[in-house]
């Protein structure tokens, strides 16, 4: 499984994201000249909003990776960095997606794949933490893709979403639209109250390794079948 955007050059890298800062910057600009025209000042505000949450992981992601504030595990699933004990999680952002998923793949396709690589990306984690004798306290993720009796089954509790959480969630509803839309391939709106957070410590996680291997080999059989 390969990650597209990080096989390429440095200045590939550069060049790729930089086109899409600049592709967004017109777009924001042709707004705002259409807001004014119109008199309706909101149409560009909204469009800004709507633009920087969809670039902002394009950005963000591959700046945080070079710098160590997170690691990729698994093409789509990362960890940040420890903070008191506790690491969160996450199960690849749209800016992953996008250089991961093919284009070809359907909607179901891509959910299995997204699962597969988060369980890969999750044994890995903790095959790390228990190698490196990373000291955590609790392993705390968000996701919309994995289900409540699946994550309970791989060593996870359920915990109710903060406000705070929420709020993020809100602010970023739009991303989430065109990164449910890339995994489903299909026009998806997620719903903020099926979302999910889940907290478990790293021998909670450990001791269900076996499952969790034996999960992600099915899932992977499944894939390589279907290719």
């Amino acid at each position: 499984m390969t990650h597209r955007f990080y096989a390429k050059t440095e200045k590939k890298q550069n060049q790729l994201v930089l086109k899409i800062g600049l592709g967004a910057l017109i777009v924001i600009i042709l707004s705002f000249v259409l807001a004014w025209y119109l008199g309706v000042y909101v149409i560009g505000f909204l469009v800004f909003w709507i633009a920087l949450s969809i670039i902002a992981p394009f950005f963000d992601t591959p700046s945080l990776k070079k710098s160590g504030n997170i690691i990729y595990h698994s093409p789509l699933f990362l960890s940040e960095k420890p903070k008191k004990g506790v690491v969160v999680i996450h199960g690849g952002t749209l800016f992953d997606y996008i250089f991961v998923l093919e284009n070809q793949m359907n909607g179901s396709e891509r959910t299995k794949l997204i699962l597969q690589q988060y369980l890969e990306g999750l044994l890995n984690f903790i095959n790390y933490c228990e190698t490196e004798n990373v000291e955590l306290l609790k392993i705390r993720g968000t996701s919309y893709i994995i289900n409540e009796n699946t994550a309970t089954r791989i060593g996870f509790k359920i915990e109710k979403t903060d406000a705070v959480q929420k709020l993020i969630l809100a602010f970023n509803y739009f991303n989430l639209l065109v990164s449910a839309s890339v995994a489903k391939n299909k026009l998806t709106f997620p719903n903020l109250n099926e979302t999910k957070t889940f907290e478990a410590t790293l021998n909670a996680l450990s001791a269900r390794k076996a499952y969790i291997s034996n999960l992600n080999d099915k899932l992977k059989q499944g894939i390589t079948e279907k290719i």
